[in-house]
């Protein structure tokens, strides 16, 4: 069974799942009260006030084991971008051996938002997209790289 829960971000409600261990298994950037019952374990907590505050600045979690070889592919190169940098769609396709669609094909599938940072890869000229789950994505996208000062 997984367990929903939910953290109040300076841009709204974030939901974190975590499995009956307490690994966390998905980060939702719309959290909705009504679906994340459970009380966030205290070490997830300190995190995301870490973070929020600019204390933290890489997560540091492992990518998910969920998706396709290709998928983890990208998630681990998209988990090794710094704080404070960007790369493109093109530049992790490069790195990998890929295309750029195929990269942000994957990049929307990555469950672990914010924590595996998928939010730092942008497009080639501009922010490019955010499949965060619903309509102001590209704002949390843009909220997420300017506080960890990057202005795009």
């Amino acid at each position: 069974m997984n367990y929903p829960c939910l953290y109040s971000a300076p841009f709204g409600n974030i939901t974190l799942i975590f499995d009956a261990e307490e690994n966390l298994v998905e980060v939702n950037l719309h959290g909705k009260l009504e679906y994340a019952p459970y009380p966030l374990p205290e070490a997830w907590k300190k995190k995301l006030d870490d973070y929020f505050s600019g204390r933290l600045k890489n997560f540091n979690h492992p990518i998910s084991t969920q998706g396709t070889v290709f998928q983890q592919k990208v998630w681990q190169a998209i988990a090794e971008i710094p704080a404070g940098e960007v790369l493109t769609y093109q530049d992790i396709a490069r790195k990998i051996g890929s295309h750029p669609r195929a990269v942000g094909g994957a990049c929307g599938k990555n469950p672990l938002a914010l924590v595996v940072p998928c939010h730092r890869v942008v497009a080639k000229q501009g922010l490019g997209g955010f499949s965060s789950g619903e309509g102001d994505a590209l704002a949390i996208k843009r909220w997420l790289l300017q506080h960890e000062g990057i202005e795009i």
